[in-house]
C-alpha cells in the first residue's frame, strides 16, 4: 500500500512543504484507491468508473493530464465511493496503518496466496511479515519516475537490461498497465545520469547475489533509489543459457549453476512448445482449459475413434484424439495421435500416464468439454458460457504445460539438446552420483531414450508390445482359445516379441535393457462386450459363436483384477507364456550379439509376493534359456531380478535378495498396496485429503517418504545386506519426479531411477542437484 498516512490535514503539508500541489493531491487519490482497494476490499473498478468519468468531463486522455483543482475533485470523488460501500476512509494514520498490516496478515489465507504456495510447494511458514518503510516519491513531476527491470532477458538469457519505466508515477502504474511503460533503454536518454548509476547498480546486485536479478526502482527528483531486488524468474531457454553463462564469466560454480535451473524449465525446453504463448493472437485461441496431464505442445485434426486417427496417420494428416475417457483399446490411436483430450480421468488416470510415457502431450479432465462420437462432434463450452462446437477434421492445439486447448492450428518449436543445453547437461551428468534409465516400450522409446542421455532400460513392459491390432488379436486367441489355439498364438507372438526385443538391444547397444516379464491383468486384453465388431471378428478367428466368446469373456473377468490373476501369478499358472517371452529375449540377445551388438539382458519377474514364487519363476526362465543355448550353441550373460511392489515383498527381501540378481521397485503397485488407494479412482476423494492436510502430496506422483519410503529403505538395507553390491533400482512414475529422486539418491540410496524417455534430462538435473545438496 503506496502513500500510508495521507489524510486532509498531511496532503496540504505535503502540498506546502514540496511546493508541489498537484503532487501531494496526485498522492492522496492513488492512497485513497490503494488503501479502498487493497485494505477495504472495495472493487478497483469502483474507482475507475469515477476516474474515467471525471477525465472525460475534463478532456484528459491520461491521469497525468488530470489539474490539481480535477485531482481535489476526485479526492471527494473516491471518498464518496466509501460512502457507497458503506465504509469511512480513517483519518487517523494510525488506524490506517493497523488496518493496512491486518490486510498483510489476512492476505496470507487468501486464495491466492494459497494457490501460489501449493504450486511453489512452500511449506512449513508460519505466516508473513509486514515491512513499513519511507516513501520515495517518482509522480513528482518530469525529474520523477518509476520501473521494474531484470539484469538479463528472462525469456531468452539475453545479457542486457530487460525492463520498462514510466516519467511521473509511482510503481502501481507500471504493474497495472495504467499507462504504456518506455523501455528501460530510453532512460539513457531522458536521465543519462541516472541511467548511468542504474547500470552499475545492476552490475552490483547481480554480481553480489550471483544470479539474474529483478529490480523495482524509483528516481525522485533526479535521485535514483533501489526499493526491491529478488531472484528473477525466467523461462526454460533463458534459465539454461544464464546458468552457462554465469558460470563463464566467473561468478559461479557448475554445481552453483546446476541449482538455478528448475525441473520445469528442462521440461519446457524437451517439449514441442508453442512458439510464444504471450501473443495476443495465442491468448485469442484459448478456448477452455482443463488438467495438464502431460507435457508439451500438439497441433492436429480431432478424430474420435482410433480407426481415424491411424487412417490420418497413413495420409500424413496429424490428429488429437478426443475421447469422453481412454482404455486399452485406444492405444493404437494414442500411440498414432500428436497428443489427447478426454473429458474424464486425472493426472494419474490412463490417459495420462500411457501419454506421458509415449511423450504425448495430453488433457485430461476437461469438464468444458462434452464428446458425442456418433455425431463426430466436440462441443466446447468457452470462458463467457457461449459454446462452439468442432467436427472430426477441424483443427485443434492443445498445451499440455497449461492444460489449454486452443482453436486452429498454433505455432509449434521443435526441441533439442544443442548449444547451451547441451553444455549444461555435460555438467549435471559430471556430477549426479546414481544412474538414469529409461522406461522405454518399442526400438521408438528406445532411440528417444537414448538421444536424451538415458543410461540404459530400467523397464520394458512387454505387454505395451501386444496392444497392436494384430497382436491383440492374438493375445485374446491365447487367452479364450483351445489348447491348439493358445500355442499357434503363442508362436505368432513369440516372432513379435523377439523381432521387438532385438531392435531395442541394437538401439541400447552397450546399456543394460531390462525386460518385465508380462504383468497386467489378462482381462486388460479381452474385447469389450459392447463392441460387436471385434467380438465377432474374435469369434470367427476362434471358430466359436459369438455367444459361446462372450460367457468366455465373462468367465475371464475378476471381481478385483488388480489383486487377482497377474504378474507372476500368472506366470506360475501359465507358464507357457513365460517361456515363450524367455525365449524371445534370449533368442533376440543372441542375434543382436550375432551382429555385433552388446546386447545386455536383465529379466525381471513381476509382483512377487513370496520368495517361492519368485523361485519358481527363476527356474522356469534359466531351464528356458539353457535350452536355447543348447540349440544355438552359444551362450549370453544375463541376469534375472524382481520388482518389488507388494509390502511382503519388501519386508522379506532378505529372502528374496538370495534368489535374485537385482531389484527395481514398482512404486506405482507399492504406493496403491501400501496406502490402499485405486490409482485408478483416488482423484474421488484425493482433492479434500489435500485440501485438509491428510496428505500433503498426491502420493502417486511424490513419494510418500513416511510410509513407502521406508519400506523401500528396508527392503534397499536388508537387501544388500545379502548381497553389497546388488543392483537396486525404480521404474514407476516416481522416477521421473524431482522430490522423489532426492530422495531415492540421498535417502534410500538406489543404484539409479528409470522414467520416461521424456523426462530424462529432468531426472539427470535432479540427480544432480539432490548430489550437491548432499555435500553441501
Amino acid at each position: 500500500v503506496l502513500n500510508l498516512g495521507m489524510n486532509d490535514n498531511v496532503v496540504k503539508s505535503l502540498s506546502t512543504k514540496t511546493g508541489n500541489p498537484r503532487f501531494a493531491w496526485d498522492s492522496y487519490r492513488r492512497f485513497l484507491e490503494m488503501f479502498g482497494n487493497v485494505v477495504l476490499d472495495i472493487p478497483r473498478s469502483k474507482f475507475e468508473e469515477v476516474m474515467d468519468d471525471l477525465k472525460y468531463e475534463q478532456g484528459a486522455f491520461e491521469d497525468a493530464e488530470l489539474s490539481v483543482e480535477a485531482l481535489q475533485e476526485l479526492v471527494k470523488l473516491f471518498k464518496g465511493v466509501y460512502t457507497q460501500e458503506g465504509l469511512a476512509f480513517p483519518e487517523d494514520v494510525m488506524e490506517q496503518l493497523r488496518l493496512a498490516i491486518g490486510a498483510v496478515f489476512r492476505g496470507w489465507m487468501g486464495a491466492r496466496a494459497v494457490k501460489y504456495r501449493e504450486v511453489e510447494n512452500i511449506r512449513n511458514l508460519l505466516g508473513t511479515a509486514v515491512n513499513v518503510q519511507v516513501m520515495v516519491f517518482g509522480n513528482m513531476g518530469e525529474t520523477s519516475g518509476t520501473g521494474v527491470c531484470f539484469t538479463r532477458d528472462p525469456n531468452d538469457g539475453t545479457q542486457e537490461l530487460f525492463g520498462e519505466f514510466l516519467i511521473d508515477a509511482q510503481g502501481e502504474d507500471v504493474v497495472a498497465g495504467i499507462r504504456t511503460p518506455k523501455p528501460i533503454s530510453e532512460l539513457s536518454k531522458v536521465m543519462p545520469e541516472v541511467y548511468k548509476e542504474f547500470q552499475a547498480n545492476t552490475d552490483i546486485l547481480e554480481n553480489h547475489y550471483g544470479d539474474m536479478q529483478d529490480i523495482e526502482f524509483t528516481i525522485q527528483e533526479g535521485k535514483l533509489y533501489m526499493l526491491q531486488t529478488r531472484t528473477g524468474k525466467r523461462g526454460g531457454e533463458a534459465a539454461v543459457k544464464i546458468a552457462v553463462d554465469l558460470v563463464n564469466q566467473g561468478m559461479i560454480s557448475k554445481e552453483e549453476a546446476i541449482s538455478k535451473v528448475l525441473p520445469e524449465h528442462l521440461d519446457q525446453l524437451l517439449h514441442p512448445r508453442f512458439a510464444d504463448v504471450e501473443s495476443e493472437l495465442y491468448k485469442s485461441a484459448v478456448l477452455a482449459a482443463g488438467l495438464p496431464a502431460s507435457p508439451g505442445a500438439a497441433v492436429g485434426r480431432v478424430a474420435f475413434t482410433n480407426e481415424k486417427v491411424v487412417e490420418n496417420g497413413a495420409n500424413n494428416i496429424p490428429s488429437i484424439l478426443v475421447r469422453d475417457e481412454t482404455s486399452p483399446d485406444d492405444v493404437e490411436g494414442m500411440y498414432g495421435s500428436e497428443g489427447i483430450l478426454t473429458a474424464r480421468g486425472g493426472m494419474t488416470s490412463h490417459a495420462a500416464v500411457v501419454a506421458r510415457g509415449w511423450g504425448r502431450p495430453c488433457i485430461c479432465g476437461c469438464t468444458s468439454i462434452k464428446v458425442n462420437e456418433s455425431k463426430g462432434e466436440l462441443l466446447i463450452t468457452l470462458p463467457d458460457k457461449s459454446t462452439q462446437t468442432f467436427h472430426e477434421g477441424d483443427y485443434i492445439s492443445l498445451n499440455g504445460n497449461t492444460g489449454e486447448i486452443l482453436n486452429g492450428e498454433q505455432l509449434v518449436s521443435p526441441p533439442s539438446i544443442t548449444g547451451n543445453f547441451k553444455t549444461f547437461m555435460d555438467w549435471v551428468d559430471a556430477t549426479r552420483e546414481i544412474g538414469v534409465l529409461a522406461n522405454a516400450d518399442t526400438p521408438d522409446d528406445a532411440r528417444e531414450a537414448r538421444k536424451n542421455g538415458a543410461e540404459g532400460i530400467g523397464l520394458c513392459r512387454t505387454e505395451h508390445m501386444f496392444f497392436q491390432p494384430e497382436r491383440i488379436s492374438q493375445v485374446r486367441q491365447l487367452i479364450l482359445g483351445n489348447e491348439e489355439q493358445e500355442k499357434a498364438a503363442l508362436e505368432e507372438l513369440l516372432l513379435y516379441q523377439r523381432m521387438d526385443f532385438e531392435g531395442i538391444f541394437k538401439e541400447m547397444d552397450g546399456l543394460p535393457v531390462t525386460i518385465r516379464l508380462l504383468d497386467p491383468p489378462l482381462h486388460e486384453f479381452l474385447p469389450s462386450l459392447e463392441d460387436d465388431a471385434i467380438l465377432s471378428s474374435l469369434a470367427e478367428q476362434l471358430g466359436s459363436s459369438s455367444a459361446d466368446l462372450i460367457e468366455k469373456v465373462k468367465a475371464a473377468e475378476e471381481v478385483n483384477p488388480m489383486l487377482g490373476l497377474r504378474g507372476c501369478r500368472l506366470g506360475i499358472t501359465k507358464p507357457s507364456i513365460i517361456e515363450m517371452q524367455t525365449r524371445a529375449i534370449i533368442e533376440a540377445a543372441l542375434n543382436a550379439i550375432g551382429d555385433g551388438v552388446d546386447a545386455k539382458a536383465d529379466i525381471m519377474v513381476p509382483l512377487v509376493g513370496k520368495v517361492e514364487e519368485f523361485r519358481i519363476q527363476a527356474a522356469l526362465i534359466r531351464s528356458v534359456a539353457e535350452t536355447v543355448f543348447e540349440e544355438r550353441k552359444t551362450r549370453c550373460d544375463f541376469r534375472v531380478g524382481t520388482m518389488i511392489e507388494i509390502p511382503r515383498a519388501a519386508l522379506t527381501s532378505h529372502k528374496i535378495a538370495e534368489e535374485a540378481d537385482f531389484f527395481s521397485f514398482g512404486s506405482n503397485d507399492l504406493t496403491q498396496m501400501t496406502f490402499g488407494y485405486s490409482r485408478d479412482d483416488v482423484g474421488t476423494f484425493l482433492p479434500t485429503y489435500l485440501k485438509e492436510n491428510i496428505l500433503l502430496d498426491d502420493p502417486f506422483v511424490t513419494i510418500d517418504q513416511e510410509g513407502v519410503g521406508e519400506l523401500i529403505k528396508m527392503a534397499v538395507k536388508n537387501g544388500r545386506a545379502v548381497k553389497p553390491n546388488m543392483k537396486i533400482g525404480v521404474c514407476g512414475e516416481h522416477g521421473g519426479d524431482p522430490r522423489s529422486v532426492k530422495f531415492f539418491c540421498n535417502e534410500a540410496d538406489l543404484s539409479y531411477v528409470s522414467c520416461s524417455p521424456f523426462r530424462v534430462p529432468i531426472a539427470r538435473l535432479a540427480a544432480a542437484q539432490a548430489s550437491t545438496e548432499k555435500k553441501k
